[in-house]
Formats: C-alpha cells, structure tokens, sequence
C-alpha cells in the first residue's frame, strides 16, 4: 500500500483541512449502515465492479464519502428496479455525461478567452478617425 492510501485509510484529518470526499474512512459495517444494506451485498457490489473501495495493509476495506454517494446512488437506482448491470450502465452513462459537460464547460471557456483575445487585438488596430493620416471626409 502506498502511503498516500495508508493515510486516506488512516483517516486522520489536520485541523484547517477540508474534508476530501476521496479518503477512505468508514469499515465495512459502518459504510452498510450510512448506505443501509448488508454488508454482503457491499461485498457483491464490489465484486461486480460497482464500487472499489480503497483496501488496508490487513486487507481491511475502507470505503470514503464518495464512496458512499455512489452507494447511495446505487440503492437508489436497484430500488427504482433496475438490476445491477443495469445499474452499471447507468452509472457509466452518468460518468461519460460528466467527462463531456466538464470538456464541454472548458470549450466554451476557451472560446470565450479566443474571441477576448481577437477583440483586444481589433481595438489596437483601430485609428481614431481624429488621428487617421488623411482626413475622412465622408462620402461624395
């Protein structure tokens, strides 16, 4: 185990940090009581990949907070009658939506940024019509 996931599993927080909904706190049987469901059945969810809980030295599970949001969001969906590929179509779907609105966000920022540039760009080649060389004079 690395040390970064021994001091996620560890589950020590420094006064002042925020809270990183990635390090892995709660055991086994306190993550099937925040998620209300069996232990077990946290045990199947994992084997069919639904979530990955970060593992201890001992091989002890510690699932985080984003952990038990996923959990959550699994309950909901198993209870709304999906089956559990069904569910990890689902969450794959939700992911790829996520991926795509975040690359999409940073497009329309990047589109923004190029056309302030352009504009920047246009108001230094302005002349001033009082400025210009030869005089405007309108037209004939």
């Amino acid at each position: 185990m690395t040390d970064r996931n021994h001091k996620e599993a560890s589950g020590h927080q420094r006064y002042g940090e925020t809270r990183n909904t990635s390090r892995a706190l709660y055991v086994i049987s306190v993550a099937a009581e925040l998620t209300g469901v069996h232990p077990q059945t946290l045990r199947i969810y994992e084997r069919k990949g639904l979530v990955e809980p970060l593992r201890t030295g001992g091989g002890s599970r510690r699932y985080s907070d984003r952990d038990i949001a996923r959990l959550q969001r699994i309950q909901d969906l198993t209870s709304e009658g999906l089956n559990l590929e069904g569910v990890r179509r689902v969450m794959e779907l939700e992911e790829e939506v996520e991926t795509l609105s975040a690359q999409l966000e940073q497009a329309h920022r990047n589109l923004i940024e190029a056309v302030e540039r352009v504009h920047r760009q246009y108001r230094r080649e302005l002349v001033p019509l009082n400025l210009a060389p030869v005089p405007y004079r309108g037209r004939r």
